[in-house]
């Protein structure tokens, strides 16, 4: 995508981790990117009328066709170069409760759910995968309460 302008506000970005037990057995959800079609986790534009844990939800039912429940807070956060400019990236685990047959980017984007440590073999994004890790600590202290 090609922006002469750039609103100040598309440098706020959220990203979400979508994950599940299945069969007692923690599963994320990663999608594919629209250009590369590398496997990278939900994120997008924090739109003006938004929290960044309401975008995080969209960007999970948008891009990977799930609805869930999103933590509180984020596990973290990343900046990454985009739009000739530097993105903030706060990013929320997501637990899934719903998966949708038909989602609205499911024309270009694949998603596939795998073990963590797949997850982290396939991630395209460095910055993602330190995600995925800080994700998974913060699980295991969750799941000791």
């Amino acid at each position: 995508m090609s922006f002469s302008f750039v609103p100040e506000y598309f440098y706020n970005q959220s990203g979400v981790i979508p994950y599940r037990e299945k069969k007692g057995v923690l599963q994320v959800l990663l999608v594919t990117s629209r250009k590369k079609g590398k496997w990278i986790i939900p994120k997008g534009v924090v739109e003006p009328y938004m929290t960044a844990r309401e975008s995080a939800a969209q960007e999970a039912y948008e891009e990977a066709g799930v609805f869930g429940e999103v933590w509180s807070e984020p596990v973290g956060s990343f900046e990454m170069d985009k739009w000739d400019g530097v993105c903030s990236v706060a990013v929320y685990p997501m637990h899934v409760e719903k998966i949708y047959e038909n989602w609205m980017e499911s024309g270009f984007r694949k998603r596939r759910w795998m073990s963590p440590e797949k997850a982290l073999d396939k991630c395209g994004n460095k910055e993602m995968k330190k995600m995925i890790k800080l994700f998974l600590k913060a699980y295991e202290v969750r799941s000791e309460v």
